[in-house]
């Protein structure tokens, strides 16, 4: 039998049989045969290869030129429709000496299409070098000076401010007395005509915390300082106290011309203190052509007190107590101003402003779970109880109220009421936004949480409290690089601050799971400051464990001392880090013998704290650690029911994390996994640095799914 050969003829199978030819596999070859003549394979992967290097050229340098944002994606649609015709054009037309022409005028002895292809496969070549570069410039140089560039935008600009005419910042007054001690006295007196002038609706007044940084006596560019502040008017003065007669001397000036509006000198008697503060602050207020009301009037002329000495006390504990921020030691900073209040309060049981200080003071510990009894928030309700029978219409007295239902209740609805209250009477004060903040950020409104902390700030914008609580807030949202944009403004405020340079460091632990601009910080700390180490000790130990550096974590406990580590309100003593540690260097023995020796007090501290879920949190993963495997579930499952999400956003987040460390120290892998997939979801404290680098996680490695939940928290590429 004989089958068609292609040309006309026919030939015989071997067979002696007829052959079936598939004909639509010969076209098929025909085809790409066809294609690969032509050069439309070749067109394809060089027109491809150009557009994306087209796109990615464009995406960075149009930015530059203020290009409308369209314009890069209308360059991409362009070159996807172009795709088309360029196919069909190389498939039509062929490349020869006298021009293009299309390819079936063109003589096979004629054409010149495989010089063509060889040409095409330089040029293909040529843009793959040049798209491979792109890739490495745009690696290596462009995407950090990205990532520089949003750390960069992310710092809240304080020259944003719209400067309002009517806005003023009292600076710290000079002490012209003889004996130093009599700076907290100087200080007391500036800050109550700040607080009077505070209570000034038409006024716009920068709190305290921010000016008080700008020490008296020093050589100060006011200009700057208005600018800083976003103020126009700046007050100055000096105090000058001798036996019993005192000297104050305030001026008012105008900062945008440096022109002196106003300067009063006043000799009294040292009883008659009082009546100066609110002179000055009526003055001020005459000046800048401010409206009072009666009700503000009233409360300018308020007397804090009848008692100096009681004053210069509470004045001591207020600078205790407001500079309370990220240092190790803070708990014992609360301590010693509770100690003066009382002091205070010993002296003249009508002091309405240090019953208030002090029921804030009081709901700190407690809310911190330095002393989360009981006790501890009977004497702050005692306190803001107090504060009401002294001036039950006072602004001061509704915040103290809200505090202390916010930090002793959690009852976010009252405590949102009472600072509806006090916001009517207290217009500047900045402590109005950001416990609204707060309250935002326990019940998961984060969004709103950080404009109420961005709110306070700007009433208040060298606050290094609000700038950390800040960042904090950040933290928790994983935006790490607004956290660290945070932590610079704070620096930029306190260069030399150590706490604040050892959390941003430990930032970009937990954005990238890189430790050492954070072991460079605390080695640079405990080399040029020593003293402070303590205050850092908790990062170092954190430090050296994501390093796995076992002698470097047990100098970090060393120095740790009495002061804890840890995240939120779940704070771990050195005792409990030293278990950890042995757990780390698989001495099972010695982490046996450091949870039992830690075991018996922390039950002591459930037992006085028993609805405070972290205080469990902690005795389950001590009994975790001893291998008690029923009473650390039962104990965990106890501390998510006493803190859940709903109740406190960022805390049970973090319980349901350290639920999942409890059930991977006792062998429930499952269950581990299952509650840090969870947890990872939640906005917290949880990070890919962490997860990647701590032994909490050690008997969780090497599970496919650990790692891909680690994955899920790793850092994103930028968008390009």
């Amino acid at each position: 039998m004989k089958i068609d050969n292609g040309t006309g003829g026919s030939r015989e199978t071997s067979t002696g049989k007829p052959a079936r030819v598939d004909e639509r596999g010969r076209e098929s070859v025909n085809f790409f045969s066809e294609l690969k003549r032509r050069n439309v394979l070749r067109m394809a992967g060089l027109y491809l290869v150009g557009a994306w290097l087209v796109v990615q050229v464009a995406g960075t340098v149009l930015p530059m030129f203020g290009a409308p944002e369209w314009l890069p994606r209308t360059i991409v649609v362009l070159l996807a429709i172009g795709f088309v015709p360029a196919m069909i054009f190389s498939w039509v037309f062929e490349l020869t000496p006298q021009g293009l022409k299309r390819d079936e005028d063109v003589a096979p002895e004629r054409s010149i299409t495989p010089k063509t292809g060889r040409r095409m496969d330089r040029m293909i070549i040529v843009v793959l070098v040049l798209a491979l570069g792109y890739f490495a410039f745009d690696k290596f140089v462009l995407t950090p000076r990205r990532e520089a560039a949003l750390v960069s935008s992310a710092v809240p600009n304080e020259s944003k401010f719209v400067i309002n005419a009517k806005s003023i910042a009292v600076l710290p007054f000079e002490n012209l007395s003889r004996d130093p001690e009599n700076a907290f006295f100087t200080n007391g007196v500036q800050d109550e005509i700040l607080s009077h002038l505070s209570k000034v609706a038409d006024l716009r007044v920068i709190s305290r915390t921010s000016v008080m940084q700008y020490k008296a006596g020093a050589q100060r560019n006011l200009r700057e300082i208005a600018q800083q502040l976003g103020v126009a008017h700046v007050v100055e003065g000096s105090v000058q106290r001798a036996a019993n007669k005192v000297r104050v001397i305030a001026q008012l000036i105008d900062a945008r011309n440096d022109v002196h509006l106003w300067a009063q000198t006043y000799d009294r008697d040292l009883a008659d203190v009082f009546a100066i503060q609110s002179d000055i602050a009526k003055g001020i207020a005459d000046q800048l052509q401010a409206k009072l009301s009666p009700a503000e009037k009233s409360a300018i002329e308020q007397r804090p007190t009848t008692d100096v000495a009681a004053f210069e006390l509470y004045s001591r504990a207020k600078d205790l107590i407001l500079n309370v921020g990220f240092s190790a030691i803070f708990a014992q900073n609360l301590r010693q101003g509770v100690e003066l209040l009382n002091q205070a309060l010993a002296r003249d049981p009508s002091f309405f402003a240090a019953q208030c200080q002090l029921a804030y003071a009081h709901d700190t510990l407690y809310s911190l779970g330095v002393d989360h009894t009981p006790e501890r928030r009977a004497l702050a309700g005692a306190a803001v109880e107090a504060a009401f029978r002294l001036r039950p219409d006072a602004g001061e007295a509704h915040l103290a109220r809200a505090q202390h239902l916010y930090r002793g209740y959690l009852d976010y609805d009252r405590a949102l009421a009472e600072l509806e209250i006090a916001r009517r009477t207290l217009p500047n004060d900045p402590r109005i936004f950001e416990f609204t903040g707060y309250i935002a950020r326990r019940r998961g409104q984060h969004e709103e949480g950080l404009r109420n902390l961005q709110r306070a700030v700007e009433l208040d914008p060298r606050n290094f409290s609000t700038l950390q609580q800040l960042a904090i807030s950040y933290q928790i949202l994983r935006h790490y690089a607004e956290e660290i944009a945070t932590e610079d403004r704070v620096l930029s405020i306190k260069p030399d601050d150590p706490e604040t340079k050892a959390t941003r460091a430990r930032a970009l632990l937990d954005w990238k799971a890189d430790t050492r601009p954070l072991r460079q910080t605390i080695d640079e700390i405990r080399s040029k400051n020593p003293e402070a180490t303590q205050s850092v000790a908790d990062v170092w130990f954190i430090c050296a464990l994501a390093e796995r550096d076992g002698a470097g974590a047990e100098m970090a406990l060393t120095a740790l001392g009495d002061a804890t580590f840890g995240d939120a309100r779940t704070l771990f003593s050195a005792a409990f880090g030293r278990g950890l540690l042995a757990r780390m260097m698989k001495d099972e023995n010695k982490a046996h013998s450091a949870f039992a020796a830690v075991r018996a007090e922390q039950e002591k501290i459930v037992q006085a704290q028993p609805d405070y879920g972290p205080a469990v949190c902690i005795l389950a993963l001590i009994d975790a650690g001893l291998g008690r495997k029923e009473e650390a579930l039962r104990e965990i499952r106890h501390a998510v029911e006493l803190m859940p999400v709903t109740k406190d956003a960022s805390s049970g987040a973090a319980m349901i994390e350290y639920s999942a460390i409890v059930a991977a120290w006792v062998g429930e892998k499952d269950l581990a996994l299952e509650h840090l997939a969870q947890a990872a979801r939640l906005p917290g404290f949880l990070s890919y640095g962490r997860l990647k680098l701590l032994p909490w996680w050690d008997p969780l490695r090497g599970d496919p799914r650990f790692e891909k939940i680690v994955t899920s928290l790793a850092p994103k590429e930028p968008a390009k």
